[in-house]
């Protein structure tokens, strides 16, 4: 059985999605870890302190442990002040493996977490697995750029890493097409579902449950609250579906995040009081599994605009929760959105093009079908699966030579 390292160093995966910089990757983080500690696996996450109130190590479950590092203030910290605790940061870590023993691999998330582990590969002569979640060149493409020194650091970390995780075909793609990345180090880990609280059920329990049992049609948005996510687009898109007759609302859950997201929040209940349909949208904080999937449950279409998505976990999420989602034509979203199926792609930004969409998703004649078909597709997606992989992935680097810098 394989120790592995996992770096996490801007966000614990402990903390709730949808915060902050919490989201998907925290989910990828924690379910990726767990199930390979289930498997037999011992799987140690390091992750910056960012509160006084948090503990040294934190036991999850048999097998995983989270350990907090002191680097920097005990308090949250915009992502342009992380890099300059990142030393303190990895000096703490490499202090770890001298006291508790060196692990078998590194698996880094987010760039800033790949710098850490790119000094420990050379400095312990251990492998390195690299994902990204997001990429600087990637974003670029489909919104605006921010850091061409990100860019650089993260082509830096491409051609050092013993392997880097894709989620889906299309970012393996990304991978090479922007970043000239090696397709053999290239390895496809789709991410999981965790199907005990994802899974459909009676959509009128379901508002009942959330004091919406007189909705008539309702539409949901989940994620952080930032230009990249487009929730501004699905605010545009209910006030469209409300101009066509159709009496909808739209619950918002996420919390702002990064240094525009309160400028973002402002803006969004500035054009719900603009348009009069304040009564008709709700912003929700963010909500841990069990209730989440409520939502998902209580929806009768789940809206995923963003600008950029490498994977997309809220719209396969929903999927297997038999709730059709309209998603932007963009990044893993191709992938697991089937047109017609379980869903729809639109490629253009415009919330005409998008209240069309959601329209024929409500099609009566087809939304039954359409809920059975998401359920189906979305059940061949399981963490278990993620987790062998990976230790597959850990056996195959200890018995071959690390890639040179």
């Amino acid at each position: 059985m394989a120790r592995l390292c996992v770096l996490s160093y801007h966000t614990s995966p402990l903390a709730q999605p949808g915060t902050g910089d919490g989201g998907g990757m925290n989910v990828y983080v924690r379910e990726l870890s767990s199930a390979l500690a289930r498997l037999g696996h011992e799987v140690d996450v390091y992750t910056r302190r960012d509160s006084t109130t948090a503990r040294d190590v934190v036991h999850v479950e048999p097998g995983l442990r989270v350990h907090h590092v002191t680097a920097g203030p005990m308090a949250p910290l915009e992502r342009d002040e992380l890099a300059d605790h990142l030393e303190v940061f990895t000096d703490a870590v490499a202090a770890s493996f001298r006291c508790h023993g060196v692990p078998d691999a590194i698996h880094a998330n987010y760039w800033l977490s790949g710098l850490a582990g790119h000094r420990l590969k050379h400095e312990l002569n251990i492998p390195l697995i690299m994902t990204f979640h997001t990429l600087e060149r990637v974003k670029a493409d489909h919104f605006e750029a921010e850091s061409d020194e990100r860019a650089l650091q993260e082509a830096a970390i491409f051609a050092c890493a013993d392997a880097v995780l894709a989620s889906c075909e299309v970012e393996a793609e990304q991978f090479v097409t922007f970043y000239d990345a090696d397709p053999r180090r290239v390895h496809i880990v789709p991410l999981g579902v965790e199907h005990a609280f994802f899974a459909p059920g009676y959509r009128p329990q379901a508002r009942r449950a959330l004091g919406l049992e007189h909705i008539e049609t309702m539409l949901l948005f989940v994620g952080r609250l930032q230009a990249l996510k487009g929730v501004d687009l699905a605010l545009e898109t209910l006030i469209e579906l409300r101009a066509r007759g159709l009496n909808a609302m739209l619950a918002v859950v996420g919390g702002p995040s990064g240094s525009q997201g309160r400028a973002t929040l402002a803006q969004l209940h500035h054009r719900v009081a603009g348009a009069h349909v304040i009564e008709h949208v709700r912003f929700v904080a963010p909500q841990g599994h069990q209730l989440l999937s409520t939502w998902m449950r209580a929806a009768d279409v789940t809206l995923v605009p963003s600008r950029s998505e490498s994977f997309g976990l809220v719209a396969l999420e929903s999927s297997a929760c038999g709730t059709p989602v309209v998603a932007s034509n963009v990044g893993g979203l191709t992938t697991l959105i089937k047109p017609g199926v379980n869903g729809f792609l639109v490629s253009e930004r415009d919330e005409h093009a998008w209240a069309n969409a959601v329209q024929v998703a409500l099609n009566p004649e087809t939304t039954t079908a359409m809920s059975n078909d998401a359920v189906l597709l979305a059940r061949k997606y399981t963490w278990r699966a993620a987790g062998s992989s990976l230790a597959g992935l850990i056996e195959q680097l200890a018995a071959s030579g690390l890639v040179s810098c």
